[in-house]
């Protein structure tokens, strides 16, 4: 069927270099679906994205903020996207068949203001699910994700991991930037051989 590739197109992500031993094999593909507030999480559609294995968080590229209880991992790299990865062995001790009785997860995102903190959309992910891309990221904004199991009763949720960082400026301003840099040095350049011409027009040419 050519649907779960298809589907898988919107969405891009890689997966947990270190993969978790109760996760399904054959369940590779990633549901989730993203709301917001009010109509916005009403009209929310599920979506599905492929695991891609083998991702390095390499020093150049990129920066890895962890949870406090080491679950979450928050990898801010410098085209401005985000990429979240868990695993489920940090969530307290083990529990027999933890993946019968897996839910799935909730994502919730926040991010401070100039004088107040704004919500971010939630997500919600299904039980396959070990990452999750933030594909768009504000730069020089400090954001809060925090991330919780979910499981069927009788058994509780544990408490939600959050992790916390800044994004760096997109590299797209750090291109605009380079530019100003070098459009004010041609300037420069010019003033100084348009002086230069006046000067040899002035005092070395005869009238």
């Amino acid at each position: 069927s050519l649907l779960p590739p298809l589907l898988a197109l919107l969405c891009l992500g890689v997966a947990d270099p270190n993969p978790d031993p109760d996760r399904d094999p054959d369940e590779p593909w990633c549901p989730y679906k993203v709301g917001g507030d009010g109509a916005a999480a009403a009209g929310a559609r599920l979506c599905f994205r492929p695991p891609a294995r083998g991702f390095q968080c390499a020093a150049r590229g990129c920066r890895a903020h962890r949870s406090a209880g080491g679950a979450l991992v928050a990898n801010v790299l410098r085209n401005g996207s985000v990429l979240l990865q868990w695993g489920l062995r940090h969530w307290g001790p083990p529990q027999p068949r933890p993946a019968a009785a897996l839910r799935g997860f909730a994502l919730n995102c926040s991010w401070d203001g100039t004088y107040t903190r704004f919500p971010c959309d939630s997500v919600e992910l299904g039980a396959a699910c070990r990452d999750y891309l933030l594909a768009e990221a504000h730069g020089s904004v400090r954001y809060r994700l925090c991330l919780q199991p979910r499981y069927a009763p009788p058994r509780p949720a544990p408490p939600a991991q959050c992790v916390e960082f800044r994004v760096e400026p997109a590299a797209m301003r750090d291109i605009v930037v380079a530019m100003t840099a070098v459009g004010g040095s041609i300037c420069v350049m010019l003033v100084f051989i348009c002086l230069l011409v006046a000067y040899i027009t002035e005092n070395l040419m005869s009238p």
